[in-house]
C-alpha cells in the first residue's frame, strides 16, 4: 500500500486507479462515461506536494473533525451567529456550533478568515441541459406571437435537442452539472428531470447524480415527445433507488399541468407519498392553474415554480395551502416568463426559495440568484418610493436572500430536518467562503459580503453530509479536464444528431 493510502488519503492515489474518462472521446464516450452504470467517479492524480490535506475519512461514522475559528453564519436564530466560532462534525452530522469547542484529538480545519455557513440549495434545475450551456443566451421561453420569440426554449432545447439525447449524454450532463454546482457551493439541488425517453435514460440520470456525491431531490417529470407511464416507472424507481429516505438522493414528481399524464402523475405522487412540483407560467396556461387551485388540490407537498402571471385570488389560495414557491429571477426576467413575482409572494407572507432553472440561458451559481432577487425587489420598492408612494413594504436585506437560498430552500424541498442551517443534529452541508480574497477583504459585514461581493471563486471548501467534496479551492475525486473533454464530445454528438451547427458566435 502506498504512503498516501496508509495515511488515510486514498482519494489522492491516482497512479494505480483509472482516471475517470481518461482519453474518452467521440464514440468512446459511452464506454468511458456511462459504461454499464457501475463506473464510479475516479480520483484525478494530484500533483505533489499535496496542499495541506483535508481531515481523513470525513463523513465516516464516528469520524470527528472541527472547523475552527471562522465567522459563523448559522441561519438558525436559536444557534445565532459568531464573529469567531467552531463547528464540530461527527460522521455526517453537526454536533456543536459555538466558540472554543474542545474536541480532543479531532482533526482541525483552520477557518480563520473564512465565512462558515450552510451550503446553497437550488430548488429547480434542469441538469440534463448542462451540455447546452449558453446556447440559448438570447432566447425566449416560447414563441408567443410577440416580437423576439422565434428563437425559444420550447422549440429548440426541448423540441430539437432533447429528443436526440442518448443515455450516455444524460449521464455526463448530470455528473458534470452536479460537480459544477458543488464547486460553486450548491450542496443540494432539485433536478426537474425531463429526459426520460427510456428506463436507460432515467437510470443514467440517477447514476450521474449518484456519482457526483451531491444531495439531490430527483423529480421524475414528463419527457419531450414521450408519453410516460407514471405508475410503473415511479414505482420501479422508488423500489430500486429510493427505498430509504435516509440517503443523499430522494424522489419527487414533476406533475405538470400541460403534460398528458397530469392526472396520473398527481395520483401516483399522492399514493406513494411523494411530493409534487410543477411549473406555473401564467400566460402560457390560460387559467389552468387557477382552476386547479380552486379544486383544493394544492398542499404542503407541492412546490410551485415561477408563479408568473398569477392573479391575487390564486395567490391567496396558494398561501393558504402551504405550498412552496421557487423563483428563478434572472431566467424569468431574461426569457419573458413575466416579472418575477417576488413582491406578490412576500405580500402574501410566502418566503420564496431560489432556483437556477436552465444553464442553456443563465448560470447556475447562487451568488447570481441571490443578487437577482435582492436587486429586483429593492428596485421595485425604491422606484415606488421615488414616485412618492407611502406605506411601502420593507426592503429585502442580504440576510433575507441568504435565507431564501439556504433554509427556505431546504424546507421547500421537504428537507428542513436535514439541512439548510448549521443546527446541531442536522447533516453537515457546509461551505467555507474566503473573505480574505481580493474581491472581499476587508470583511465588514458577513451577509453583505456573501450577497453583494462574492462569486464562485470565493468557495474554498464544500462539505456534503460530513464528507469534504471541495478542499482549498479544488474538487476532490473528479478529473475535471477529462470530464470536460467528455461533455464536449457529448455536445458534438448531440448537435450532429439534431442537425444544428456548433456556432460559437451565433445566436
Amino acid at each position: 500500500m502506498c504512503k498516501l493510502c496508509e495515511e488515510g488519503y486514498p482519494q489522492y492515489h491516482g497512479a494505480s486507479r483509472r482516471n475517470f474518462l481518461k482519453n474518452a472521446t467521440g464514440a468512446g464516450i459511452a464506454a468511458f462515461a456511462f459504461g454499464s452504470l457501475n463506473s464510479p467517479v475516479s480520483a484525478a492524480e494530484v500533483p505533489e506536494p499535496i496542499p495541506s490535506a483535508p481531515p481523513r475519512n470525513s463523513g465516516w461514522a464516528d469520524k470527528r473533525y472541527l472547523i475552527r475559528g471562522g465567522a459563523v453564519l448559522s441561519m438558525d436564530t436559536k444557534v445565532g451567529d459568531f464573529v469567531k466560532a467552531d463547528v464540530l462534525i461527527e460522521g455526517k452530522k453537526i454536533i456543536a456550533v459555538r466558540p472554543n469547542i474542545e474536541a480532543g484529538n479531532a482533526e482541525v480545519i483552520d477557518a480563520n478568515g473564512k465565512i462558515v455557513m450552510p451550503g446553497f440549495i437550488d430548488t429547480h434545475h434542469h441538469q440534463f441541459e448542462t451540455t447546452l450551456r449558453s446556447y440559448l443566451s438570447n432566447g425566449m421561453l416560447v414563441d408567443d406571437g410577440k416580437p423576439h420569440g422565434a428563437v425559444n426554449y420550447m422549440g429548440t432545447i426541448l423540441g430539437k435537442f432533447s429528443p436526440v439525447y442518448k443515455p450516455e449524454d444524460v449521464y455526463i450532463a448530470e455528473l458534470f452539472g452536479s460537480l459544477s454546482q458543488l464547486d460553486a457551493g450548491v450542496t443540494t439541488v432539485h433536478d426537474l428531470s425531463q429526459i426520460h425517453h427510456s428506463p436507460a435514460h432515467t437510470d443514467a440520470a440517477i447514476k450521474g447524480i449518484e456519482d457526483s456525491g451531491r444531495r439531490t431531490v430527483f423529480a421524475y417529470s414528463e419527457s419531450q415527445g414521450n408519453k410516460l407511464t407514471f405508475g410503473n416507472d415511479v414505482r420501479r424507481l422508488k423500489t430500486q433507488y429510493f427505498a430509504s429516505k435516509d440517503q443523499l438522493m430522494t424522489l419527487s414528481i414533476g406533475g405538470e399541468i400541460y403534460a398528458p399524464d397530469f392526472d396520473d402523475a398527481w395520483k401516483v405522487g399522492r399514493s406513494l407519498d411523494l411530493p409534487i412540483a410543477l411549473h406555473v407560467v401564467g400566460h402560457t396556461l390560460r387559467g389552468a392553474f387557477t382552476r386547479i387551485a380552486r379544486t383544493g388540490k394544492l398542499g404542503k407537498d407541492n412546490l410551485l415554480i415561477h408563479m408568473t402571471g398569477v392573479d391575487d385570488e390564486t395567490w391567496k389560495i396558494v398561501a393558504d395551502s402551504g405550498a412552496g414557491v421557487s423563483l428563478s429571477v434572472p431566467i424569468e426576467m431574461a426569457m419573458r416568463h413575466g416579472t418575477p413575482p417576488i413582491m406578490k409572494a412576500l405580500l402574501q407572507g410566502i418566503e420564496p426559495s431560489l432556483s437556477s432553472d436552465v444553464e442553456c440561458t443563465m448560470t447556475a451559481d447562487f451568488f447570481t440568484q441571490m443578487r437577482g432577487a435582492f436587486t429586483l425587489q429593492r428596485m421595485i420598492v425604491n422606484e415606488a418610493a421615488l414616485k412618492g408612494e407611502t406605506d411601502l413594504p420593507e426592503l429585502l436585506t442580504a440576510r433575507d436572500v441568504i435565507r431564501f437560498a439556504t433554509r427556505r430552500g431546504a424546507e421547500d424541498l421537504w428537507l428542513g430536518d436535514k439541512t439548510g442551517s448549521l443546527t446541531p443534529g442536522k447533516e453537515a452541508d457546509i461551505i467555507l467562503l474566503d473573505a480574505t480574497a481580493i474581491n472581499v477583504a476587508p470583511l465588514n459585514n458577513v451577509p453583505g459580503a456573501v450577497v453583494t461581493l462574492m462569486d464562485r471563486s470565493n468557495v474554498e471548501t464544500v462539505i456534503v453530509a460530513g464528507k469534504i467534496r471541495k478542499w482549498k479551492g479544488r474538487l476532490l475525486d473528479a478529473d475535471i479536464p477529462a470530464l470536460s473533454s467528455a461533455i464536449t464530445a457529448s455536445r458534438d454528438r448531440i448537435f450532429a444528431a439534431a442537425k444544428l451547427p456548433v456556432n460559437l458566435f451565433g445566436n
